[in-house]
């Protein structure tokens, strides 16, 4: 499939950048009520060209022009956003699974409308200076990250790997406010970890949670064009080895790729709805499950728990809910941070000047015919995200979370399984949610 036709879950810019040259020249039609719109825009870039207290060069007009649109977008939603040529460029990059910079998901905080690292990259630089799901953005480097939409801070972010670069964030639960100093790499995203490195060989991962019941954890980062691909070679080296239970850890993973969702959903769904588009008209798309190709088989003797948390989010939504309504797998956790729009990326521009339209076009629905959705006024009381099945509840604590995300920066570290062993005198972290799953796999087989 090309890519301009996939829906990332994250013609108005063309005509407004065409009318420019033509408006001044062409009568306003009073019964045109777009064209008049669009002609206000026009006359306030003009006059701010021909009044503002200092002379405009060509590259701030154009930033102008952007900032006009994105200003906008930003109203709509979080998620809509126009991206010019080098914006698109680092779009296309991370959605293919490399690019140059850090290893972040930034994300806009819904309380307070701050810039916040949704989650950093397992063995990114990001990863290894410290910062964490759920951190403020304040600073990178030393310009203040107030005010700036998220393509500024990629743009700051992005350079030659091996430069310097420092992000001053404050952390969620501690609320220390911490510099983290790291050079950038080029970033190999992979979409599917393991359990804990393997002893012998600390870059291959080992899936087995408890080898002696079988039972396996294939942790997915993020929905990518690699995800399918990662995840059909992660499912083969445990049926290979015998795995009867899989636990699917989606804790942490903010979403990616539509088609890379419904792909994964599909190789544990025999039949039945997956999950489906509307537009604003009620029009839309509807995604099947194939019987042919399905993995873990048979259901009854290979149980799957899937691990979520509050950062959870899009299409790491819609696996869960897939297979949750579908009785193919027990939800455990939290419940998870309620996504349920689609952006469509529509290309703009030529071939020599390409850029896009990242633009929220439906809502999606899983099989259960709800829509997850969590909107700005939404109350806890309403009616979104994933919620864990019955009795699978397990909320954290604030301390929790700090406490989880050092033991996974432990083990996810290239050091072999040495590194997740509990110091002298420290004390074990208990994953409760693993815990759970682990509890209910053994419970099934």
């Amino acid at each position: 499939m090309s890519r301009w036709n996939l829906a990332w879950l994250i013609g108005l810019p063309i005509f407004f950048l065409v009318t420019l040259t033509m408006v001044r020249s062409a009568p306003v039609r009073g019964t045109d009520k777009d064209y008049q719109r669009v002609r206000l825009l026009v006359d306030v870039f003009a006059e701010i060209d021909r009044y503002y207290v200092r002379e405009l060069d060509d590259k701030q007009k154009t930033r102008l022009i952007e900032d006009m649109i994105n200003g906008g977008l930003e109203k709509l939603d979080p998620y809509s956003t126009y991206l010019n040529e080098e914006e698109y460029r680092q779009f296309n990059a991370s959605s293919q699974g490399s690019f140059g910079g850090i290893g972040i998901t930034l994300g806009v905080d819904q309380k307070t409308g701050l810039l916040q690292i949704v989650a950093p990259m397992v063995g990114t630089p990001a990863w290894d200076a410290g910062i964490q799901s759920g951190d403020i953005l304040l600073k990178v480097d030393d310009k203040s990250a107030e005010g700036l939409k998220i393509s500024d801070v990629i743009t700051f972010i992005q350079g030659e790997p091996g430069s310097e670069i420092s992000l001053t964030v404050q952390h969620e639960i501690s609320r220390k406010v911490e510099t983290c100093t790291m050079k950038r790499a080029k970033i190999e995203v992979p979409s599917v970890l393991g359990w804990t490195r393997q002893d012998d060989n600390p870059k291959e991962w080992d899936y087995f949670v408890d080898p002696t019941s079988k039972i396996a954890c294939i942790r997915l980062l993020q929905f990518s064009e690699t995800s399918t691909r990662d995840m059909t070679r992660a499912m083969a080296r445990i049926a290979a080895d015998g795995a009867k239970g899989l636990i699917l850890d989606l804790r942490d993973n903010p979403g990616g790729l539509l088609t890379s969702a419904v792909e994964v959903s599909d190789m544990f769904l025999k039949s039945g709805r997956i999950v489906s588009t509307r537009d604003r008209h009620g029009r839309g798309q509807e995604w099947d499950a194939k019987a042919d190709g399905t993995l873990f088989e048979p259901a009854d003797s290979h149980p799957i728990a899937i691990l979520v948390n509050r950062n959870s989010a899009s299409a790491s939504e819609i696996v869960a809910a897939a297979l949750q309504d579908h009785a193919r797998a027990v939800v455990i956790g939290e419940r998870t941070y309620g996504k349920g729009s689609v952006q469509k990326v529509l290309p703009l521009g030529d071939a020599e000047s390409p850029a896009a339209l990242k633009l929220t076009t439906n809502s999606y629905w899983r099989p259960s015919g709800k829509n997850i959705h969590r909107h700005p006024d939404s109350k806890e009381a309403d009616d979104w995200g994933v919620r864990p099945d019955p009795g699978y509840e397990i909320v954290l604590k604030d301390e929790e979370r700090l406490e989880y995300a050092r033991y996974r920066r432990t083990r996810d570290s290239m050091r072999g399984r040495d590194q997740g062993k509990v110091p002298e005198g420290g004390k074990a972290y208990v994953d409760r949610a693993m815990d759970k799953a682990m509890e209910y796999l053994k419970g099934k087989n």
